[in-house]
């Protein structure tokens, strides 16, 4: 059996389907982001990965499977010249306008070319429940049942520490990042707790690693959020304008939701006010607890 899967970014997003490797036992083209090749270094499997430049020698190829979940009309068009038997996820109709399969309406249904417009699209995400893997996992006939992430191996460690805060969360969300890391980071300090803000790094294996040194991981939903997650490390997620249902946790996650949700749901502007919702207080409180489980867990295993 032959699979493409286009998931070309943002990384986050590619991370977190990494989860459907587990589904297949034969060969997988994967078509990413240039910068997103590095995450399939050292895949065990009989996995192709393809950086969107390269997605020309995709066609080498029939595909009894396409699985898009992407939602351009670029990426549409290109699955157009693919051979393939059966195709899951967004494509071009015949007047050459996106849409997507009936069995994978469970997640694009509440996606930003939704057949039932933005507004109510967000409405639906708000009142989804389902996270991310059983939407995609379903809609293709499987069941999801803890499937981990891959990950790459690690590289050497330069940065150590308890807790990691991860503070920026990128231009397109800004609401995503919470206004008191610098007094969080000021309490754990005072309890002789080392934290690290994470740093820019050149590498996403850099960036990978930095997180996988550290006890807990404490920051909003980003790439740093899906790497403790990916790597089996506590984290602490503020969620101030994005759904925290839609993120399966692995029993690893603390969820603070800002009492601001529903007001700012999927809004991408700035108001300080879905910024500075969530106390550091409540933070730092999750914060201990994770670190407290971190050394259960450790304890348990020597």
């Amino acid at each position: 059996m032959n699979v493409l899967i286009l998931k070309l970014g943002a990384t986050g997003d590619v991370v977190r389907t990494t989860a459907l490797l587990n589904c297949f036992n034969d060969h997988v083209t994967w078509i990413v982001e240039s910068k997103n090749v590095v995450l399939f270094e050292g895949y065990p499997g009989d996995l192709r990965c393809l950086s969107w430049e390269e997605r020309n020698a995709a066609l080498d190829r029939s595909y009894d499977l396409v699985i898009n979940l992407e939602d351009t009309l670029e990426v549409a068009h290109f699955l157009a010249t693919l051979d393939s038997a059966q195709r899951f996820g967004a494509y071009a109709d015949r007047e050459g306008k996106l849409s997507y399969t009936g069995d994978s309406s469970s997640w694009f249904d509440l996606s930003l070319v939704s057949i039932h417009g933005r507004e109510t699209a967000d409405k639906l995400k708000f009142l989804n429940r389902r996270t991310y893997q059983d939407l995609i996992f379903s809609g293709l006939g499987f069941r999801f049942d803890d499937q981990k992430y891959y990950l790459p191996p690690s590289m050497e460690a330069s940065l150590f520490g308890d807790v990691a805060i991860s503070a920026e969360a990128g231009p397109v969300w800004p609401m995503k990042n919470w206004a008191f890391y610098d007094l969080l980071k000021e309490k754990l300090e005072s309890e002789g707790i080392t934290v690290n803000i994470l740093p820019k790094r050149a590498s996403l294996l850099e960036h990978l690693c930095d997180v996988q040194m550290h006890r807990c991981l404490v920051g909003g939903d980003s790439l740093p959020m899906h790497f403790a997650l990916g790597t089996g490390r506590r984290c602490v997620t503020i969620f101030n304008c994005t759904s925290p249902w839609e993120i399966y946790d692995y029993g690893l996650q603390a969820k603070i939701i800002s009492p601001l949700l529903k007001e700012y749901f999927y809004k991408r502007g700035l108001d300080r006010r879905a910024t500075t919702a969530v106390s550091v207080d409540e933070v730092f409180d999750a914060t201990m607890r994770q670190l407290h489980l971190s050394d259960v867990t450790n304890a348990c295993s020597e």
